[in-house]
């Protein structure tokens, strides 16, 4: 089946979706954060196909996400993240965050986070890059930006 393109989109969240919007991604970025970065370990936390780990790995590598490192002789690579693919951490740090509240149930978080700042357990939060206060949906309006798509205005 073929996959909607949603990179040419004037929309940030459309164009992130084209490039982790197919679930193994998010699951794969997980693993590799938490030090599971050879194939053979992926697929087997995963649970998925060699075919489907090797579309989604080569997509990720070839989007900037991750970056392939050899370990030894034979053609064998480790996958780890770069810099942009670490910034999309954060974001599943959210989703996880509304997975923790919204459908954990009775046994609570499958993980915690400690910060390393303080050494606290604590919950990931969204806040203002200006003044630092919470900011969640309600607290904002959105805006056209420079990016945004013209509009016909008639």
């Amino acid at each position: 089946m073929q996959r909607t393109n949603f990179a040419e989109m004037a929309c940030s969240i459309a164009r992130t979706l084209d490039v982790i919007g197919e679930p193994w991604s998010p699951l794969i970025l997980r693993d590799v954060w938490a030090g599971v970065r050879r194939f053979d370990q992926l697929q087997a936390d995963l649970g998925i196909s060699r075919k489907v780990l090797t579309e989604r790995l080569a997509h990720l590598v070839g989007h900037g996400v991750l970056e392939r490192r050899p370990y030894d002789r034979r053609p064998r690579h480790e996958y780890h993240l770069t810099a942009k693919g670490a910034e999309l951490v954060d974001l599943l740090m959210v989703m996880a965050g509304w997975g923790d509240r919204w459908l954990a149930g009775e046994a609570g978080p499958a993980v915690l986070y400690r910060h390393h700042a303080c050494g606290e357990i604590s919950a990931v939060e969204l806040r203002c890059a200006h003044c630092g206060a919470p900011m969640h949906a309600g607290d904002v309006d959105l805006l056209p930006g420079p990016g945004a798509a013209e509009r016909d205005p008639g």
